[in-house]
């Protein structure tokens, strides 16, 4: 019975993706990034519940990576279409949204074939990207009416399309230790994000994901986990 937990796991993970997508083309009061939320936290503990149970096969590595494909590239993608919709005049423009399903597909590929990704990765993961997508559209006042333009929009798919399949390093929060010097980089990162949220809530996202991009660079630049 055990063995079947992660990809039970991997499946609710699925079906919050599929549920998002849903809510987002019907316009439902129920934002998409709720859905994310969910399937964000059963995307982290089907890979824990593998490793604690010593359950991990072939299989599960794939269902897994479907499963992200339709949550964090599928749904991101629709809800950067229906934004751009929304804000453009033109009827191909918002079609551009989908370079992001593109760039998760091939992140995703790119990290099952790369052995070299254990304790950071290699591209921005799926996860965070679609955290930053999907929160975009809970913003509100001036940096709303600032995001919600197609020329920003745009920028945004282009930019985070890169950043996935970009072979810039990105720290994992893989916790070997709970030692200050092996994980600085990490517990000042947790920090100020419980702090952003505090003072910002829900529009704390958008820059909680910022931080953690600016973070790795700064890290790859001045090496603090090497410290």
């Amino acid at each position: 019975m055990k063995r079947h937990i992660p990809n039970f796991l991997t499946c609710c993970n699925l079906v919050c993706g599929c549920f998002g997508i849903v809510f987002c083309l019907e316009g439902r009061d129920i934002p998409a990034a709720y859905f994310v939320w969910i399937a964000a936290v059963f995307d982290f503990f089907d890979g824990f519940a593998a490793r604690m149970l010593k359950v991990s096969s072939p299989i599960g590595k794939e269902l897994d990576s479907l499963a992200d494909m339709v949550s964090f590239g599928l749904l991101p993608s629709i809800v950067m279409y229906k934004m751009l919709a929304g804000v453009s005049s033109s009827s191909w423009l918002p079609f551009i949204a989908f370079l992001i399903a593109v760039g998760a597909a091939l992140r995703l590929a790119i990290f099952n074939v790369d052995e070299t990704q254990t304790d950071s990765f290699k591209g921005l993961n799926t996860p965070s990207n679609t955290l930053f997508i999907t929160s975009l559209p809970l913003l509100g006042g001036s940096v709303s009416a600032w995001v919600q333009t197609d020329w920003v929009l745009v920028a945004i798919t282009i930019i985070f399309s890169w950043l996935m399949v970009s072979p810039i390093r990105f720290f994992a929060f893989k916790f070997k230790s709970f030692s200050w010097t092996d994980n600085k980089l990490r517990f000042t990162f947790l920090a100020v994000s419980v702090l952003l949220l505090v003072f910002f809530q829900i529009s704390a996202i958008p820059l909680i994901i910022l931080l953690y991009i600016a973070s790795s660079l700064l890290d790859g630049f001045l090496g603090f986990e090497k410290k």
